[in-house]
């Protein structure tokens, strides 16, 4: 998966004339996070709900609220930005674009092409596109329907072969399957989410056929 899969799009920026109140009003509007700085096409910046928090005068202040008003007011993003953006770009692969940001220790990559801001991909992008599919969750976080079945050693390359080989038998559509090794553990695990119509019988028949082949196999319904 690329990042121009699970980028979004319609990113709003903001000049770095822009004053902090101004920076507040936009991301509350839009409900955002974050507001990449742009000047003349060029990203320049980025300021963060967390950098504007952190700039704001502490309720302890003894400046009157037109004051602070006044101070907010005239106080630029350019003053208080993030110059130093960890960016990517759209023909990244999804890993190597979080391996940046975990790297980097951001919460969000600016999504640049040929020096233009197309896009920016954030944490919660790569859980809802890629990590909530592998775990059987919908967009939303909603549990989808079917079973999950793990089978524990059954990550090896005949044994995949071999547990895919008897789901198709029964008929049984595979939604996703993921492949892990426990900590300390030798041998990799599948777990399969199931789609089927009679759940029940033709799972515990699954599990019931991957045990007589020597499988430790194991079924939960998902929802």
């Amino acid at each position: 998966m690329y990042i121009r899969e699970i980028m979004t799009t319609n990113v709003v920026t903001i000049p770095s004339s822009t004053s902090i109140t101004d920076a507040k009003r936009i991301m509350q509007a839009h409900k955002i996070e974050r507001l990449p700085v742009v000047d003349k096409g060029k990203l320049v910046g980025i300021v963060t709900v967390r950098t504007l928090e952190q700039v704001s005068p502490s309720k302890a202040t003894s400046l009157t609220v037109w004051e602070l008003t006044y101070l907010l007011d005239k106080t630029t993003v350019k003053e208080i930005m993030e110059k130093s953006v960890v960016t990517t770009t759209p023909d990244m692969t999804a890993e190597e674009a979080l391996a940046t940001a975990q790297g980097n220790k951001v919460g969000s990559l600016v999504v640049l092409e040929d020096s233009r801001v197309v896009g920016i991909v954030t944490t919660t992008d790569f859980f809802y596109r890629i990590v909530n599919p592998i775990l059987g969750l919908g967009i939303g976080g909603a549990l989808l329907p079917g079973s999950r079945i793990k089978i524990i050693g059954g990550g090896e390359g005949k044994a995949i072969e071999e547990i895919v080989s008897t789901v198709n038998k029964l008929g049984i559509k595979i939604g996703n399957l993921h492949i892990f090794t426990p900590e300390e553990a030798t041998k990799k695990d599948i777990i399969l989410h199931l789609e089927c119509e009679d759940e029940d019988k033709l799972v515990t028949e699954l599990v019931t056929e991957l045990k007589n082949k020597g499988y430790s196999a194991s079924a939960r319904k998902r929802c």
